[in-house]
């Protein structure tokens, strides 16, 4: 992915962070997911004082984009950290957040972008996340 995309997908990933509804954990996590058609769904994590209905970032933007009928992703970049503190950590995704992705995406091509800041950021395919991962090809094949 162009350093100039990558880059942009951060800033959208922290400015979505800023939206983050963690009153419990105080670890807020902004996402920003680019669909092949070029069109970038943000979410944030929501979390729930029954702790179980709480939604990653990562999902939110997922399940934006699927509920508007894209199904094609090309990336999705990541930023977490406590509130009020500058990003230390690369906030690297859930194991259901990481099945999610296997559902829509080929885990062969889609990126997972993990940042700090748009300066400082690693990449990595789904694959190598969530290697001999379970999707839609096992059930087809």
């Amino acid at each position: 992915m162009e350093k100039e995309i990558t880059e942009k997908l951060i800033a959208r990933a922290l400015k979505a962070r800023e939206l983050s509804y963690s009153p419990y954990s105080g670890y807020q996590v902004g996402a920003a997911l680019l669909a092949k058609d070029g069109t970038v769904y943000t979410g944030c994590n929501i979390e729930n004082a029954a702790y179980t209905p709480t939604n990653c970032a990562e999902r939110t933007a997922f399940f934006k984009a699927v509920s508007e009928g894209k199904r094609d992703f090309l990336a999705i970049a990541i930023v977490g950290g406590p509130a009020g503190e500058t990003i230390a950590q690369y906030a690297f995704p859930c194991g259901v957040c990481r099945q999610v992705m296997m559902e829509f995406c080929d885990p062969r091509t889609f990126e997972v972008i993990v940042a700090k800041s748009q300066e400082e950021y690693r990449i990595r395919c789904l694959q190598e996340l969530l290697p001999e991962g379970f999707g839609p090809s096992n059930l087809t094949e």
